[in-house]
């Protein structure tokens, strides 16, 4: 159980968002809230304004911290930081 909620912004289909949430579930995170953007102008303008202009999905938050997206939290995963961030011992 992780103690540092996760915020993903998603879009349907996306195959990325996909694997975001299937790497978060195989690591035991479950604390995971995704937004779907999808046809909102308003959430894609926030998920712009917390990721410092990221317009690609997903965009992933672990507590206060933004991760990037998918290729950025495989990355830390692989350098032991995933874990850690997101509270799992």
């Amino acid at each position: 159980m992780n103690t540092h909620p996760v915020i993903l912004y998603t879009r349907p289909f996306c195959p990325y968002c996909t694997r975001a949430k299937a790497l978060l579930a195989q690591v035991g995170a479950d604390n995971v809230q995704e937004i779907n953007i999808d046809g909102d102008n308003a959430l894609f303008e926030e998920m712009q304004t917390r990721s410092n202009g990221g317009r690609t999905v997903p965009q992933i938050f672990i507590g206060d911290t933004h991760v990037g997206g998918f290729t950025d939290m495989a990355a830390l995963h692989q350098q032991g930081g995933l874990l850690p961030l997101l509270g799992i011992s």
